[in-house]
């Protein structure tokens, strides 16, 4: 018998609680004084202390304050002698094991039924859940009759309930249980009950296989009954999906006899519609707690000798490893220092030692002592705690300066060495690698400025051949950006102009500052509004609505407006399209889809539609009883559904990309299929006048076909949303999200860099910096913005929200009450913003109106340039084109005044915005 564990898709991460001391002059810190750190955690309230001795520079006379530690093997310091200390705070997680219960039973004198689910790990649990009925189509949820829903729950929208577990009553004292019990008091019409599990106090949610938890009330549903698979909106979520097992044990069966069944939880299939027998199921869960730790080093001159001693102690448990190096200058470079060494020190391929920290005598943690020759100049390290486990400095290596030229690097810098953890991890092959492919860009690069020489050469005046060459070159760029260590240069609006005349004539021509418009790419001034919410079908006349807001839209300075998706569906939110030239939905007749748009049109306002075209619902099912034959307009086959998902029994060719088991996945790859599509879109354009689109669920299918889609349909703006998972490490966003974001740039390119797609990137790292006041996030090591706009500005559209992740659904919410910092950083920066509907409408409109008011009035665009002046734990600061100055969190900045002068324009909970006088 098979178990795997049940993870969390969604890693939220605790608070942190403490502030860094040091906020301003990094250069201060060579250190007068000690830094002193609190830390609070659910489960332990653990430190690491490490304490660095070390002799001041005769030009230095630093004076220290009085140092209080709860350590007891420090040396007691002189202040003569005394180098350097600090703390450092250190995070890593736990993972807390137990289970989930399922359980149906019989209750009151066996007429009815009564479910039981319940977790007995430490939490506060949600049962977020809907019921499915025997002659449902699709993958929908419905709420249950008034008489099953519990005390206590929550209504969500017209589909589920929110029901919170409660401690049990049958649970010892200190036990952890908690339950929740549905009576199923009259189940004839419900086949199945759907649900997933919430803990509140983290937002992870879990399920089953990745998909819902389906608990079966009949043996066997009938062949038009609604398919196991995840709602919509779930399989959008980021994070990493869980791989539970399958196995559901029966009180009846022997393991060996439990069968892996995917699509429920039946007892005798060849029951025909008869009611399932009770069962009882566990299923293993995992629940990742962070630990605040923190590392005290000091450093102090041996008054016998000319050494330096190094203290180094923490209180983390169990066996910690000290992996440690010197170096003799600012480069950085590790090397290894001469004997004599601590005991149980190893070499490490000749570049670091290892050492065992020994435990300390009250048993509480560990410590060690190294003495220094003073020829070097500074010390690094980082810890390891077992194969996988190393902890560093925010991504960086632990430095420690031996000598007054030497600085402390703090918070988010640009490490000059490569770091002990990647040399650790990357093996030669991949360095090899990385040569090979920088070489091939540069090949590539250079093969593109010949192509250029060549045009200009043969008095070419073909436009069009010269933006596709310089779109590669940019795209090129953004590509090498991760690998060339030194900067890539960041292109203007005004730059891709001159270069354009430059291209055309040998003779210098005058700059047109007007801005081009290129197709799928805009002018790089839009500023664009969702124009809609997970709710807004409901009122059954949106569009109307939304006509009336339109003058007061262009008034706020929008220029381009996203509606919702136009065609007939299956889901009322639109999302699951069935007939594509029908155009009569929950918001709104066709003729008033036409009406809206011209009403947007008549203020100034670009719109763009909705396009959902990874998968298509079907009309009829085949002679196998699944859904793959439609109807309407587009009568395709089961040819035009892709083969590799086991739903749709497909005969077209593997997807290209991502499959989203909800409903049939459109084969890309069939010639028809695309012919159909360009011809749809292109009436979309025509009919409808949509000026270009949001493409819905790009993960799926391959962006060259998008481009393919673009080049035939010439939108004025597109926008592909890519969301996939940001990378986590045991709970806690990686500082390095240069593999999410280069995934995205991956698309882009894939497109020809004809469509945009949403900085996904850039909203989980604002997540992770407002939510744990940890600013420092929002600087790269190259010191440039951490998301897709620090790579591929002209191609990033930045959000705080949508309704997803927001309105309803909230399936990734915004860090409440923070929300007008992530648009005073968006709003302020290159790439395209997006605002979101409830928040234009809401409290926010005032000052979103100011923020959208100052990026106009400069002319901050796509393409603008920041230079990031702070990145520290309680503060972000920048000023963009020389023109705007800003900061949010709640230290301090002002922008500097000795060669620009500043005036104040707004002020709020925690931001700050400034603008050249």
């Amino acid at each position: 018998m098979n178990m795997s564990t049940t993870t969390p898709f969604i890693n939220n991460c605790f608070r942190d609680t403490f502030h860094h001391r040091f906020k301003s002059n990094p250069s201060s810190l060579f250190i007068t004084s000690y830094s002193n750190f609190t830390l609070f955690s659910n489960i332990n309230n653990v430190s690491f202390s490490c304490n660095f001795k070390r002799t001041p520079h005769k030009s230095h006379s630093p004076k220290f304050q009085t140092f209080s530690t709860h350590t007891d093997t420090l040396h007691s310091l002189q202040s003569s002698n005394l180098l350097f200390t600090q703390t450092f705070p250190i995070n890593r997680t736990q993972l807390v094991e137990g289970k989930i219960i399922v359980r149906l039973d019989l209750v009151n004198d066996l007429k009815n039924w009564e479910l039981t689910v319940g977790c007995n790990v430490p939490g506060k649990w949600i049962l977020h859940w809907g019921v499915s009925h025997v002659d449902d189509v699709g993958s929908e949820w419905d709420q249950p009759p008034h008489d099953m829903i519990p005390e206590g729950s929550v209504t969500i929208k017209d589909y589920a309930i929110e029901t919170p577990l409660r401690k049990s009553s049958s649970s010892a004292e200190g036990d952890t249980f908690q339950e929740v019990k549905i009576g199923l008091k009259t189940i004839s019409e419900i086949s199945a009950i759907n649900f997933v599990l919430k803990d509140e106090e983290t937002g992870a949610w879990y399920q089953h296989k990745g998909r819902d938890f389906k608990v079966p009330l009949i043996n066997s549903l009938k062949e038009d009954a609604n398919i196991i698979g995840a709602k919509r909106g779930f399989s959008f979520l980021p994070g990493d999906l869980p791989q539970i097992s399958d196995v559901l044990l029966n009180t009846e069966a022997t393991p060996n006899e439990v069968e892996d069944n995917n699509s429920s939880l039946s007892r005798d299939p060849k029951q025909e519609n008869s009611e399932v027998g009770g069962f009882y199921v566990e299923l293993p869960i995992t629940k990742e707690v962070t630990i605040n730790n923190s590392i005290n080093v000091s450093a102090r001159k041996s008054p016998e000798t000319t050494e330096n001693l190094l203290d180094l102690e923490t209180d983390i448990p169990g066996d910690v490893v000290l992996h440690w190096g010197v170096c003799r200058d600012d480069s950085r470079r590790w090397e290894v220092p001469p004997a004599p060494h601590p005991p149980e020190t190893v070499a490490f391929k000749q570049r670091a030692l290892r050492t065992r920290l020994q435990s300390r005598d009250n048993g509480k943690g560990n410590s060690v002592q190294i003495s220094l020759d003073g020829e070097f100049s500074g010390f690094l390290f980082v810890l390891k705690l077992n194969e996988n486990t190393w902890l560093n400095d925010k991504g960086n290596d632990f430095y420690i300066p031996l000598s007054s030229s030497s600085t402390l690097l703090i918070g988010n810098t640009d490490d000059l060495s490569k770091g002990v953890q990647r040399e650790v991890i990357e093996e030669a092959s991949q360095e090899e690698s990385t040569s090979v492919f920088t070489d091939g860009i540069i090949t590539e690069i250079r093969n593109l400025v010949t192509d250029i020489s060549y045009e200009k050469h043969r008095k070419t005046k073909s436009k069009e051949a010269q933006e596709i060459i310089l779109q590669e070159i940019e795209r090129l760029a953004a590509e090498a950006y991760s690998v060339f260590k030194s900067s890539v240069p960041t292109f203007s609006e005004e730059t891709i102009v001159e270069s354009e005349a430059a291209v055309e004539s040998e003779t210098p021509l005058p700059i047109d500052l007007t801005p081009k418009i290129t197709s799928g790419t805009g002018t790089g001034h839009e500023i664009l509004c969702q124009g809609f919410n997970w709710e807004s079908h409901k009122s059954g006349r949106w569009y109307m609505e939304l006509k009336e807001k339109a003058a007061e839209l262009a008034s706020l300075g929008f220029t381009v407006i996203w509606l919702p998706p136009p065609t007939e569906s299956i889901a009322p939110e639109g999302y699951m399209p069935k007939d594509l030239y029908n155009l009569n939905s929950r918001y709104g007749t066709i003729d008033e889809l036409k009406d809206v748009v011209k009403g947007f049109h008549k203020v100034g306002i670009k719109v763009l539609g909705d396009a959902v075209i990874n998968h298509r619902c079907a009309h009829y099912q085949n002679k196998n009883g699944i859904w793959n034959i439609y109807g309407g307009r587009l009568n395709w086959d089961d040819r035009a559904v892709v083969s590799d998902d086991p739903h749709f029994q497909g005969r077209g060719n593997k997807s290209s990309g991502e499959n989203f088991h909800a409903a049939p996945n459109i084969d890309h790859s069939q010639e028809f299929v695309r012919n159909d599509l360009k011809e749809w879109l292109c009436w979309l354009r025509k009919e409808i006048g949509y000026d270009g689109w949001r493409l819905d669920f790009v993960r799926g299918f391959w962006g060259g076909y998008v481009k393919d889609y673009l080049d035939a349909s010439e939108p004025y703006f597109s926008v592909g949303e890519y969301w996939d998972s940001l990378s986590y490490k045991y709970g806690e966003m990686e500082h390095n999200q240069d593999a999410h974001r280069q995934r995205i740039v991956d698309w882009i390119n894939a497109t020809n860099g004809s469509s945009g797609a949403f900085d996904v990137t850039t909203k989980g790292i604002l997540h992770s910096a407002l939510e744990r006041c940890e600013y420092w996030r929002l600087s790269d090591q190259k010191g440039k913005p951490p998301g897709v706009l620090g790579w591929w500005p002209s191609r990033a559209v930045t959000f705080i929200e949508n309704h997803d992740t927001g309105s309803t659904q909230g399936h990734w919410r915004f860090p409440g009450g923070k929300e007008m910092q992530g648009y005073a950083y968006i709003l302020t920066h290159p790439g395209t913003p997006s605002v979101f509907y409830d928040h234009i409408f809401s409290n926010y409109r005032t000052e979103i109106a100011t923020l959208i008011a100052l990026r106009k009035r400069n002319k901050v665009n796509c393409r603008s340039t920041v230079k990031i002046y702070k990145a520290e734990r309680d503060v972000y600061a920048a000023i963009i084109d020389e023109k705007v100055a800003m900061k949010i969190g709640p230290g301090h900045f002002e922008p500097p005044s000795e060669s620009q002068k500043w005036s104040s324009v707004w002020e709020g909970r925690d931001y700050k915005l400034w603008e050249a006088s």
